[in-house]
Order: structure tokens, then sequence, then C-alpha cells
């Protein structure tokens, strides 16, 4: 699961993903690795795994990861292949999320591809290069269903009536993830990988003033996106890469304390990647390994399992399940199954966001 930062030149992409390259940022215990210049994959900041060591002393621990994709700044005319627009756009619709940057600061050093700061223009600019593409792909997907259903298929004509509706939301200069849909409906859409059905999460980069609280700009971009139920989130980069240059993580923390911030602000960026892309945590606590896995939500026990492996999945008997809060409240796992708040569950469990797991297989 990728998740992929995008804007405009000069908005502060290269600086924050340098800054989620530095582990600095995150924590004091944990890598980052990067796989190609261009992908790290990112420690999940997350007190529950530190509070889950402190507890059973492993030998090791094994936070969450999520992989986040910095891609090429997008120019206009993206869509028709200026600058790297294909590889840009080859880039997206690899990605399952989108962290779409945008620059709320001014800076006379730090040139604006449009001569001026405007955040909601920035949004526009690249809203319209994917719905462009999008629309490329969709009328696409129009003939083709619109060939499948001349022999009287109700099923194709209704994919065709679909598809049009959607034509006329993206013509609007809507993007796909505003557009109403029923489940059917949303399954055809998923099919046809639209880059603007893609879940997005705006992070406004604030000079550092404005760190704690945001500004003006911050407030438009919020103003902007309600229609989209997307989130959106502040940091000021530059000041997340000057963190990232002390030494220590005691000096990290005054400088933090300094500005009346509780953590840094790529703490945020990475746990708003994490939930944007459906994803939740179970543990597994033993004194060889404390463990955070990385599932989607709604999965079941059976296919938590299969996240450790695949025979888990297979051969699943039961899950034994403890809640996060009972492990910390009771101290062990002996302390839990004394209390009685160990639970057995079955292959219909619904794993929660937390669930300390033990699970029983046979193959």
């Amino acid at each position: 699961m990728k998740c992929g930062i995008v804007g405009l030149p000069n908005v502060g992409k290269s600086t924050l993903f340098n800054c989620l390259s530095n582990a600095k940022a995150q924590s004091a215990n944990f890598p980052f690795c990067t796989i190609e210049p261009n992908v790290g994959v990112v420690t999940v900041p997350d007190e529950r795994i530190a509070r889950l060591e402190e507890l059973v002393k492993p030998e090791r621990v094994m936070p969450a990861t999520v992989e986040i994709v910095d891609i090429a700044g997008l120019v206009k005319g993206a869509s028709k292949g200026e600058g790297l627009g294909n590889q840009f756009l080859g880039n997206i619709r690899e990605c399952n999320a989108i962290i779409h940057v945008l620059r709320c600061f001014e800076n006379d050093n730090i040139t604006h591809v449009d001569g001026s700061v405007d955040p909601i223009r920035d949004k526009e600019t690249i809203d319209i290069e994917l719905q462009l593409k999008d629309l490329e792909t969709l009328e696409k997907r129009i003939d083709r269903h619109k060939k499948a259903s001349k022999g009287g298929n109700k099923a194709e004509a209704a994919h065709v009536e679909t598809l049009e509706a959607l034509k006329k939301h993206l013509e609007a200069g809507n993007s796909v993830r505003g557009f109403e849909r029923n489940e059917t409906q949303d399954e055809l859409i998923k099919d046809c990988q639209f880059l603007t059905d893609k879940p997005v999460l705006y992070l406004c980069n604030v000079d550092e003033a404005s760190a704690k609280e945001g500004n003006a700009w911050v407030e438009k971009v919020k103003e902007s996106v309600q229609a989209e139920n997307a989130e959106v989130i502040y940091l000021a980069a530059a000041t997340e890469a000057d963190i990232n240059e002390l030494e220590t993580y005691e000096e990290r923390q005054m400088f933090l304390e300094d500005l009346g911030l509780e953590e840094p602000g790529i703490n945020k960026v990475i746990r708003g990647a994490y939930a944007l892309l459906n994803l939740q945590t179970y543990f597994t606590a033993g004194v060889k390994e404390v463990r955070a896995w990385t599932i989607k939500k709604g999965f079941t026990a059976p296919q938590a399992a299969g996240v450790i492996h695949t025979d888990f999945e297979k051969g699943f008997i039961r899950a034994e399940v403890i809640k996060y809060e009972d492990f910390v409240k009771y101290g062990s796992e002996s302390a839990v199954k004394e209390a009685g708040k160990l639970s057995v569950e079955g292959k219909e469990y619904m794993v929660q966001d937390g669930d300390v797991m033990h699970f029983r297989f046979n193959v």
C-alpha cells in the first residue's frame, strides 16, 4: 500500500519527503529505509508499541510501516505529457492514496511557478490535470461498454448510464471521489482506477509562525475541500527539517516545546497516510518479539492471521484476543487470563485496532 506525495514544483514536497526519510522526526528508536531514491518505508508513530515493549521486554520490536512515494512536481499540461507528465500520472496511478502538498507560506527567496502564493489555484491546477486524464480514461471505458450493450445487454447499458453521469460530473470540474454512487456503481468505478477517485489528504505547508495554529490560507483550503470529505493538516516543512538536524531526542523535544508543539508535524502526516490507506494495527507480544501488524480495516481474524503467514489463514482454528487497554491495565498476558479478560474468537471475528492477538492453527 503506497501513499504518493504530489504538488506543484517548489511547494515543499522534497523537504517533506526528506523529513520523512530522517527517522529522528518520528521516534528515537526506529529507522527509515529507502527502496529507491523517491520511495521510502516510514515507521508509523504509535505510543502503544512502546508501552507493550516496556511491559513485555522483548528481544526485538517491529513497528508498523507505510510506504511513501515522492512524485515529481506537476506542471500545467501534464495530462498531455508536458514536463514529466506521463511519468507523474503513471506514478500516481500506482499509489493507493495521495498526500497533496499545498504552499501556504510567503517567501521571496522561493519562487512560485505561477508567480504568487495561492493554494486554492494550485489545488485546481493539479485537480484539472488529473480530471483531464480521468476524462480520457472514461471516454475509452464508455466506448467499450457501449459496444458491449449493443446486443441488448441491460447490465452493460446501466454501466453506460453511470459512466455518462460521471462524465458530466467530471466535466463540471469535480473529482471522481465526490461522485455519489451505489455499491454496483462503486465496483464499476473502482475498476476504472481513476486518479481523482483516490483518497486524498491535503497538507498545507506553512511558515514557522503558523506551525501551531495554521493561518488564513489553511482556513481557505479547509473551506474549498468541504465537499470532498478530505482531511486537511498543516505543518512547517522547513521547521521540521531544522528539528531533524538536532542530534538528540531530548534536544528535539525542547525545540518542539519552544514552538508549543506536542510532537513533530511529520507524525501527523504519517498517521494521516496510514488512515488514508484504510489501515489499522494489531499486535503480537512475546519475549522474542513485540510486533505491530498492518491490516485493512474490516479484516477477519483468519485474514489478519494470513498477514503473518498464509498457513496461519489456511489452518486457522481460533484467535486468543486481549484488548490493548486490558494488557496495559493488568501488565501481562498471564494476569489478563487470571482476570478473565482474554477472549477466544472464531473465523467471523472482526479484528479491532489495537487488539493483542495469538493465533492457533493447524496445517
